[in-house]
């Protein structure tokens, strides 16, 4: 344990991938409706490191953070909307937190876009830098159970290492109920586990400045035409981009009986439909559709924030499928006056 003068040196890293799909479970499917804020997630890892080292946290100081990522190449970006702008603000978020970006291409494989080798360069950058730069803490920002190799070697250095890891459970965009657990392996390994969900579902923590500051404060969000045949992807930081956990499938809305009575649903020939929302549940919602009712996700609104709806609002989408073969909303887009 370091000496009570000395400075305890933190390193930070984060899996990118799954800190964005935590940080999309609070924007959109959480009742706080707000995403992770960068600075207030660093200002808990301080005091958090404080305590678990018996430190004062003014000597409990981040003195690196990397963010590993995959992304789609500029063009991809381009064509899915405002997802390059999303990107670059992001970024200026990250840059403004003193944390480095590190971003490889997503590759198309077997029809599935999927990171490749982003666990390996995470991996290999924190164990360099641990031994450079002699951190007393490493905090890992992840759930997988790949990293326990990682957290060995760290501790052979001497790092004490530290996970923030959420369990939850969610509607993917299928409809299909998605757990997210954080591996056992890992947690046995690790010197400090925090179980974030925990501390920021903990009533009594509601006073608590800190855990109430690891989220953004509400501001408006910025409104942009709609792009033309513009389809939402992985990715896009503020429509809600989708963890590539294993989507499986879903039916129609089990406790909402089909509407038959709404009025005909609107059609163009490019096989666009416009109707309005029945209901809103948390990261999904439904469409008023005869003779059932479409199941639509958050990950597949265009040009719209799901915060943004509300029930009875018109909006525009076309007919998809899910894996059994079941009719669901697709691109969907609020139809603005």
């Amino acid at each position: 344990m370091p000496a009570q003068s000395g400075l305890t040196r933190i390193g930070v890293f984060y899996d990118g991938n799954y800190f964005l799909h935590v940080s999309n479970y609070y924007n959109y499917s959480h009742e706080r409706r707000s995403r992770i804020s960068i600075s207030g997630l660093h200002s808990f890892i301080r005091r958090q490191v404080a305590k678990e080292e018996g430190v004062n946290d003014r000597l409990c100081q981040i003195v690196d953070a990397h963010y590993f990522r995959g992304r789609l190449n500029a063009h991809e970006a381009n064509q899915r909307g405002n997802q390059l702008f999303y990107d670059r603000l992001f970024d200026d978020i990250l840059m403004s937190e003193g944390v480095v970006t590190h971003y490889l291409p997503v590759k198309t494989y077997q029809g599935y876009r999927q990171e490749k080798g982003i666990d390996v360069w995470l991996a290999l950058e924190a164990f360099e830098l641990a031994q450079y730069k002699k951190f007393d803490v490493v905090v890992l920002i992840t759930s997988d159970g790949d990293y326990v190799p990682l957290i060995r070697k760290l501790n052979t250095l001497g790092s004490r290492i530290m996970v923030l890891s959420w369990d939850f459970e969610f509607l993917n965009e299928q409809g299909e109920k998605q757990v997210t657990r954080t591996s056992q392996d890992l947690l046995e390994e690790v010197s400090y586990p925090v179980a974030m969900h925990s501390l920021i579902d903990d009533r009594s923590n509601r006073n608590d400045l800190v855990i109430q500051n690891l989220f953004v404060k509400q501001q408006p969000r910025p409104v942009f035409a709609p792009a033309v045949n513009a389809s939402n992807g992985n990715g896009n930081y503020a429509n809600g981009s989708s963890y590539n956990d294993g989507y499986n499938s879903y039916g129609n809305e089990q406790d909402d009986e089909p509407n038959y009575n709404v009025a005909e649903v609107d059609d163009d020939p490019d096989g666009r439909k416009i109707s309005t929302i029945r209901s809103l549940k948390t990261g999904y919602g439904f469409v008023n559709y005869p003779p059932n009712n479409l199941f639509f996700h958050y990950t597949s609104l265009v040009d719209t924030d799901f915060n943004e709806l509300q029930v009875d609002d018109e909006i525009e989408f076309t007919v998809g499928q899910n894996a059994e073969g079941k009719d669901i909303a697709i691109d969907v887009r609020l139809v603005r006056p």
